[in-house]
């Protein structure tokens, strides 16, 4: 282990004073972040200063690229490389911002084009009906139909307590998410997802985890990952994912005439602009279907 990739292990953060070394900069980098997202940004920092075995102000553009065509060699997803140099420009921006390192040696390696694949993830009306109806366990199928009709993302429905349910008017029922960013949103779900979910309760405190495992604790999302994906695999939809559901809720909805800016508060996107990436990913539907028949 490098002295750098020691240091950025063991020392604590900077307690607000400047920072002093590499660790103090990361953890200043992370503060405020989600704990997966803290988690896997450090994750993909000491990746990277195992690889460059140098401190931070000394790393240096030859470094950045050196990094990025050894994990091309690795064999690593186009996806997963974007991810590993978009957390490194991350922390080398934010370290040149407070002045940390004497230049921002990251910004000038652009990061790995991907292919717009989101439509290979939207399923059919009919296909998350037939999952739905497939599952036989009454916990299971609350869980999907959240999912679907809610938006929501694994960590968030994970996170789900009984406070955070309340009944509305028409049978309605509205869950309180904390999602990503520590933004939180509203989101009603029609009568028929509600009543689903209502019907776990039982006598559970308002504190108590809404999804509980087997131990009486809340669902990991690698639980939730697992459920989805066996209820997928019962309808011939391998690979089937938490955020398919969520892929399939926005997708639907705008087929169906719903605003973009409701889509957009319901699943808690970032702008108008990540929303509009499923009007363009429409497996259904395409512009030759309406031209005439030459």
């Amino acid at each position: 282990m490098s002295t750098s990739v020691a240091v950025l292990e063991k020392t604590p953060a900077a307690g607000g004073r400047e920072a002093q070394n590499d660790a103090q900069v990361v953890a200043m980098w992370l503060h405020g972040k989600a704990g997966n997202t803290a988690r896997a940004y450090r994750r993909e920092a000491l990746r990277f200063f195992e690889f460059a075995e140098v401190p931070m102000p000394a790393v240096t553009l030859g470094d950045v690229q050196a990094y990025a065509d050894a994990l091309t060699a690795a064999g690593l997803a186009p996806a997963s490389r974007v991810r590993a140099l978009a957390a490194v420009k991350s922390l080398l921006t934010f370290a040149h911002r407070i002045g940390y390192t004497p230049a921002n040696v990251g910004a000038a390696e652009k990061l790995p084009a991907l292919k717009f694949r989101l439509a290979e993830r939207i399923v059919s009306a009919e296909t998350v009906a037939a999952l739905i109806g497939a599952e036989t366990n009454a916990r299971n199928r609350a869980l999907l139909r959240v999912l679907y009709y809610g938006g929501v993302r694994e960590s968030e429905l994970v996170g789900l307590t009984w406070v955070d349910v309340q009944e509305r008017d028409a049978g309605a029922v509205q869950i309180t998410v904390y999602g990503k960013g520590e933004k939180t949103r509203a989101v009603l779900l029609p009568p028929h997802a509600g009543a689903d979910l209502l019907a776990l309760r039982g006598g559970a405190d308002a504190n108590a985890p809404v999804f509980v495992g087997r131990g009486g604790g809340a669902l990991t999302a690698g639980q939730v990952w697992r459920i989805v994906k066996a209820a997928g695999a019962r309808v011939g939809v391998p690979g089937l994912s938490p955020h398919w559901l969520r892929h399939a809720c926005a997708s639907h909805a705008l087929e169906a005439g719903v605003s973009s800016a409701l889509v957009r508060d319901t699943l808690g996107h970032s702008s108008l602009a990540v929303t509009s990436r499923y009007l363009h990913a429409r497996p259904g539907d395409s512009a030759g279907l309406y031209l005439p028949v030459v």
